[in-house]
């Protein structure tokens, strides 16, 4: 399945979201692409749902879905996500 989201920005921000998502669906079968903003994962078409909240909670909600407030409201969420990333590594 793949999703295209906003604001990863950088190897932090992917390193955020493949660490959430292989917690959270057991899977370790996640490609991020960085410059496209797309989230590739094996995960089964039932689960999109689950999937989006997820991106969405760490900061990158799927791509045109957020507005105004919500969406720079997802951007904070996302500095820290990317903040705490780059500290992972």
């Amino acid at each position: 399945m793949e999703i295209t989201v906003d604001n990863i920005k950088c190897g932090g921000c992917a390193g955020s979201i493949t660490k959430k998502l292989s917690a959270t669906f057991e899977t370790d079968k996640i490609d991020i692409n960085i410059e496209q903003g797309v989230v590739s994962i094996d995960l089964d078409e039932s689960k999109r749902a689950d999937l989006i909240q997820v991106l969405l909670d760490l900061g990158y909600p799927e791509t045109d879905s957020v507005h105004g407030f919500d969406s720079a409201k997802a951007k904070a969420k996302s500095f820290v996500s990317c903040a705490i990333g780059k500290m992972d590594k």
